[in-house]
């Protein structure tokens, strides 16, 4: 096996196309199909169930992918290493971030990081922390920024910052802090229990012996923003998710007394270190939180 069939097969293996692997390596589709079939005599294990429309991955390649991917991207950060001699950061990175931080700080943060760092391809991804430790233990992300966990994951967890967590509404009678215990009182739409914001709310609450019973739930934290400046409901969510709806002036906020914070956090792989690109993300990324007023860690 070498490093041209690996790549052969980990296209393949993502495309679920002859056709769009070959398009991916800019070969033509026989080089893609003989290299597959060479790699299959070797290992001697059929790799792919071969339909009309798709290339399906059977068990072997299932085992096979998971067994490449480290090396892959030892061997991704191998090069960067060089390249980082020579003073260049370049690579890919491969990152999941929580959709309250990318809606909030993202799309600034990743336009001055691509001036800056023009040798770097990002893939973004959003989704939950749960989703996101899965995906960096399986090795299919480089690293992500999530809700800190309260449990050990088996996983390099590096704080990130501590957020302030707020009332919002559309108007506000008062602005001064309000008692925790009176979130019980108000009608309330909150995100659902697969968000690690919610998990951290409500340890805060417990904390204090106060419970609320939301009657509305929303997954998306855009779709909360939206729902509550054109209704008379409130929410309590992240300054940094409510940035953007405060500046407009779609929405009024009002601290929670005692603090009520989530804390985020990257994590990686204890065999996959950070990339010097990696590395530079990350550091981006700290300052545009920074910029906000949340308290780095």
């Amino acid at each position: 096996m070498d490093l041209r069939q690996i790549n052969y097969f980990l296209a393949l293996y993502d495309e679920g196309s002859v056709t769009r692997a070959a398009q991916r390596l800019h070969v033509v589709q026989p080089a893609v199909s003989m290299q597959i079939a060479r790699l299959e005599r070797e290992l001697d294990q059929k790799l792919f169930e071969r339909t009309p429309r798709l290339m399906v991955p059977t068990a072997a390649a299932r085992t096979l992918h998971r067994l490449l991917l480290p090396v892959v991207r030892n061997l991704n950060h191998a090069r960067e290493q060089m390249a980082r001699l020579s003073g260049v950061v370049s690579g890919r990175l491969t990152l999941g971030m929580l959709a309250s931080i990318a809606n909030s700080v993202g799309a600034e943060m990743l336009a001055d990081f691509t001036r800056t760092y023009p040798e770097v391809e990002v893939a973004l991804v959003d989704g939950y922390s749960s989703a996101f430790i899965e995906q960096v233990s399986d090795g299919k992300l480089d690293f992500a920024i999530i809700n800190r966990p309260g449990r050990k994951i088996g996983l390099i967890v590096e704080p990130m910052v501590d957020e302030h967590m707020v009332l919002a509404a559309r108007t506000l009678a008062d602005e001064s802090p309000l008692p925790i215990a009176q979130l019980a009182d108000l009608p309330l739409v909150l995100p659902t229990r697969r968000h690690g914001l919610r998990t951290e709310f409500e340890r805060h609450l417990a904390a204090h012996g106060v419970t609320v019973e939301p009657k509305l739930e929303i997954d998306s934290i855009e779709g909360i923003c939206a729902f509550v400046a054109q209704s008379h409901w409130a929410t309590v969510l992240p300054s940094l998710a409510l940035r953007g709806h405060v500046a407009a002036g779609r929405l009024r906020t009002r601290p929670i007394l005692p603090a009520v914070q989530r804390r985020l956090a990257v994590i990686h792989h204890p065999h996959h270190p950070l990339s010097p690109a990696g590395l530079a993300f990350i550091d981006h990324l700290r300052t545009a939180l920074g910029g906000s007023d949340n308290q780095t860690v």
